[in-house]
């Protein structure tokens, strides 16, 4: 006999055989987040500090960076393996486009406190717009979780590419059953089409619709929209909490022109 949550995961669009595989014994949390960090625009030397605050303040145990730039011709490191550097703890993965040993590299990172068991990376179709997503396996008291990070197209008319995104992600991931979250910085709203694979029946957003008015910071220019979003399988995760981090200015200085959006979520 199925319990709940086998129930629930046959019932999926996409059916994860071994989600009751946690159910019973294991409650627990899992804390991510995920932030846009602008790569080097602006005054990258007073917004780093602002970045690892907010996301030390998140107590996440993996986090998910979007616009993550390492760049030789300015003397730029990895950003992301200085910000867990300054944040201490963390293991750091990456994944761009271009090669690895290219001059210039931008594209997503995971920076994970948990034990990293398996990492992968895709280039997403269409290749021509350069988009990646990233996969790390992280065990949670010893249970594997995936958590996946991504960055899709930003143009206001790009839709249909941002579906193929999606689609390009979901066939590439594993099919093994185990739970799944996936992080980003989506340019697009829930209620877009193109994100409707990453809704129900299969997935909820952590970060409820109208919990705020926008993840984009007006304070850069943007108009108010929320794009910024966790995804989590309905069969494994409840959330617990879900909230945005890095929207309060210091000085007069934001951390981004995104703020980013931290969630913790049970397994159920």
């Amino acid at each position: 006999m199925l319990d709940r949550r086998g129930l629930l995961c046959a019932a999926a669009a996409l059916p994860l055989a071994s989600c009751a595989s946690v159910a019973g014994s294991l409650r627990a949390n899992l804390r991510v987040a995920t932030f846009n960090i602008w790569h080097d625009a602006e005054n990258w030397a007073a917004r780093l500090p602002l970045i690892v605050q907010a996301l030390r303040e998140s107590e996440a145990d993996v986090i998910g960076l979007q616009e993550n730039l390492e760049d030789s011709a300015k003397a730029l490191p990895n950003q992301a393996a200085t910000i867990a550097t300054m944040l201490g703890g963390y293991s750091v993965h990456f994944a761009a486009s271009e090669p690895p040993g290219s001059a210039k590299r931008y594209g997503n990172a995971i920076l994970s406190r948990l034990p990293v068991v398996e990492e992968a990376a895709r280039v997403l179709e269409p290749v021509s717009d350069h988009r990646t997503a990233l996969r790390t396996r992280v065990l949670l008291q010893g249970r594997p979780i995936d958590v996946v990070v991504t960055h899709l197209a930003w143009q206001a008319d790009a839709g249909p590419v941002r579906a193929q995104q999606v689609a390009d992600l979901l066939a590439w991931l594993p099919r093994d059953g185990t739970p799944l979250v996936i992080m980003g910085d989506f340019n697009a709203p829930l209620t877009a089409p193109e994100l409707s694979l990453l809704g129900p029946p299969r997935f909820a957003s952590a970060l409820a619709p109208g919990a705020t008015s926008t993840t984009l910071n007006s304070a850069r220019g943007h108009s108010q929209r929320v794009i910024d979003h966790v995804f989590a399988e309905r069969c494994c995760f409840e959330t617990v909490t879900a909230r945005r981090i890095g929207d309060r200015a210091t000085d007069g200085e934001y951390p981004s022109d995104h703020f980013g959006v931290a969630a913790t979520l049970k397994m159920v």
